[in-house]
């Protein structure tokens, strides 16, 4: 459309957009070729497309690794080495976030033989016995602050049974 002889206004209205955009990328296209952007300047990367690759898939495949221990084992040319929070960015980049795993206690044989008693001495109440009976969710209570907080990195499947960390009851 830019070299086909069609005139600005005639272009800008059938792509729905200011003349003036046009009349931009018209002069760029004249001088350079092509009316994709232009290089920006700014810092140059640290990391190379091949480290961004290892990054990703080093977490990928355990995603409890820290970025302090990617960012000090990532191989390349880099001086002295690059930082965690590089390391964070390109997780970002490739759509993986820190996240919390889910804490869940193991059932013990203990647990299952009193979950299934119960059961077995309330089955056979009746509607009006369970009317008398208030529900509330369970909760988790932790008096001291435990090492379980270690962060891991995901791309949309929280609840996935891969993603838990089992916690060991006392």
């Amino acid at each position: 459309m830019l070299q086909g002889g069609v005139r600005t206004a005639d272009m800008a209205r059938a792509i729905n957009c200011n003349v003036c955009t046009v009349r931009r990328l018209r002069k760029r296209d004249r001088e350079t070729g092509w009316a994709a952007d232009r290089p920006r300047s700014g810092r140059p990367r640290v990391t190379t497309p091949a480290q961004n690759r290892y990054i990703r898939t080093s977490h990928l495949r355990n995603r409890y690794t820290m970025e302090t221990t990617t960012a000090r084992v990532t191989p390349g040319p880099h001086n002295p080495s690059i930082s965690a929070q590089t390391v964070c960015n390109r997780l970002r980049e490739a759509g993986l976030r820190a996240c919390r795993p889910v804490v869940r206690q193991v059932l013990t044989r203990h647990h299952r033989q009193q979950r299934r008693l119960w059961a077995q001495t309330h089955r056979r109440w009746t509607r009006q016995d369970w009317q008398k009976v208030l529900f509330t969710d369970e909760s988790r209570f932790c008096l001291t602050r435990g090492n379980l907080q270690v962060p891991w990195w995901k791309n949309g499947v929280t609840f996935h049974s891969k993603n838990w960390q089992i916690r060991c009851s006392p």
